[in-house]
């Protein structure tokens, strides 16, 4: 039988859409689903902030009957304007071993983007660059983080039987926590601290709602990755609503910020207990019990892991070894919270700014993400 392709209309079809990856990867030790309240939430375009600035449309594969797989067409009006290309991304795409269910999806998305004026494809991207990107190409006998999403090694060889090639690789590593803080970097926080008057600043909650440190710190993030791949400079109310919805997953005493003397925000690391193992228990679900293993690994008992989400260093202050101070402050909260390990999350291939901080730190290769793309 023939694949049908059908648009998401109801909401119905959009629970359809969400839940499809937990049928999917149901017997996979190495998935970890999204949220369901936020899936449900950021991939309703009346919710979703960042609809005023793409077009999108979401679309089911079925085939004998029974949904097959999934796929969400995204034209980002910011970031093909800001990288001077007519791109259409696709995102959220899963779909069974099976290259007919898979070209149909993509062909899907191509028509989308044609109809549009696009002149290329590519993904899996996202809204922004905060959502799911990149297809696992390498490393898939180990659990996803939180953040990440996991695939079947057979994604890549779809998109490469469609014609497509690598556009860009990340890569993931994890990072063991030290007995100590080495003494190469509480040196190096020192002198960085004196020579250009700067300090450390832990915020609270309220600090972060009153004193607007949400906006603070996505400014200091459009600031520093505002030149890598594709990436989408955020708008205010897109900033806002990211806030409102990593706020209450996070434990501040594990968000270390840099200002300078005047105050500035000038670097961060943002990192949280993972929860990995705990959505998995819930499924992606709150209730009945998915509240309370999401609680237990924030507050009670956590992983081993460590979910590294973000560091960022002003462009003026790269180089200049920032970095040391953020990590001076974080260590020691990590080894006396027991942790063994931070996940990172995916860094550009080329990024090696970033991949050079973990040199002074035993670390592993966990895993390669790619975006495949080509011309429509």
């Amino acid at each position: 039988m023939s694949v049908v392709i059908k648009t998401v209309e109801s909401k119905a079809d959009l629970r359809a859409f969400v839940n499809f990856p937990l049928s999917l990867y149901k017997k996979c030790p190495y998935y970890v689903p999204n949220i369901y309240v936020d899936e449900m939430s950021s991939l309703d375009p009346e919710k979703n902030a960042m609809t005023p600035y793409t077009k999108s449309k979401r679309f089911l594969a079925y085939k004998d009957g029974k949904i097959a797989g999934r796929v969400i067409a995204i034209i980002n009006d910011i970031a093909n304007r800001n990288w001077h290309h007519k791109e259409v991304r696709f995102g959220w795409i899963d779909f069974i071993d099976d290259k007919e269910v898979s070209k149909a999806l993509i062909d899907a998305v191509i028509a989308f983007g044609r109809e549009n004026g696009m002149d290329s494809v590519a993904g899996p991207l996202g809204f922004t660059d905060f959502d799911n990107e990149g297809c696992v190409v390498e490393g898939f006998d180990d659990i996803s983080s939180f953040m990440l999403k996991y695939n079947y090694p057979y994604y890549g060889e779809h998109f490469e039987a469609l014609g497509m090639t690598k556009v860009n690789d990340w890569l993931e590593y994890r990072i063991y926590v030290p007995d100590q803080v080495p003494d190469k970097v509480v040196r190096a926080a020192a002198l960085v601290s004196e020579r250009y008057n700067l300090h450390v600043r832990k915020i609270t909650k309220k600090e972060v709602r009153e004193e607007k440190y949400g906006r603070k710190i996505f400014d200091l993030v459009n600031r520093t990755y505002c030149e890598l791949f594709d990436f989408t400079v955020l708008p205010p109310e897109v900033i806002d609503q990211y806030v409102n919805t990593f706020l209450g997953l996070l434990d501040l005493k594990y968000v270390t910020l840099v200002e300078d003397a005047e105050g500035k925000l000038i670097a961060l690391a943002i990192s949280m207990p993972s929860l990995a193992h705990a959505v998995q228990k819930g499924k992606g679900y709150l209730f009945p019990l998915g509240w309370w293993y999401l609680l237990k690994s924030l507050y009670l008992k956590h992983e081993d892991a460590l979910e590294l989400m973000l560091i960022a260093v002003d462009p003026e202050y790269q180089n200049h070894g920032v970095h040391a101070m953020l990590f001076n402050e974080l260590i020691p909260t990590l080894i006396k919270g027991g942790f063994k390990y931070g996940e990172s999350n995916a860094e550009m291939e080329s990024n090696t700014k970033v991949q050079n901080i973990w040199n002074m730190y035993r670390k592993e290769f966990k895993r390669r993400r790619r975006v495949f793309g080509k011309s429509i």
